[in-house]
């Protein structure tokens, strides 16, 4: 008897976790919405990565990307750097990009935070309820895709 109240426990918990999912149906609107912010989120890298590249290129003092790949080979690495001869100037001019690179990761993870909190861009409750609903639902995560690319491509963010 013990099983039966426990199996009817887990049935009707099941039961009432799946109208619950029903309730929580993803919307178009609500995927157009995600889709926004990851479109937003590349945009954003991309920027980033472009700001980083001419950081490189055309910093006076390291001259370029040739000198930048050479610092960055020799970088750490005190017998290296004196073959190279690093200078006191080139070792702060890499210093200065290198930072900047390695704050990226968290800059591109505040940015699309500031975005999901945002509940005129999204909001958390949706951003749960899609990436929640695109883990379950391959078609739907196709779907979303779609509609990052399409957004892309029409230059929509």
């Amino acid at each position: 008897m013990r099983k039966i109240w426990m199996f009817l426990a887990l049935f009707m918990g099941y039961s009432m976790f799946s109208v619950a999912q029903e309730a929580e149906e993803v919307t178009d609107e609500d995927l157009a919405k995600f889709a926004k912010v990851e479109v937003m989120t590349s945009q954003y890298v991309e920027d980033k990565t472009e700001e980083l590249k001419n950081m490189i290129i055309n910093n006076e003092v390291i001259d370029g990307g040739a000198r930048y790949n050479e610092i960055k080979a020799a970088w750490g690495d005190a017998a290296k750097e004196a073959e190279i001869e690093l200078t006191d100037e080139e070792r702060a001019a890499y210093k200065a990009i290198k930072d900047f690179q390695d704050s990226l990761q968290q800059s591109v993870v505040d940015y699309k935070t500031e975005l999901i909190k945002d509940d005129e861009v999204l909001g958390v409750s949706i951003y749960n309820k899609v990436n929640g609903a695109i883990k379950e639902d391959p078609a739907l995560k196709e779907r979303l895709d779609q509609m990052v690319e399409e957004m892309k491509t029409k230059g929509d963010s």
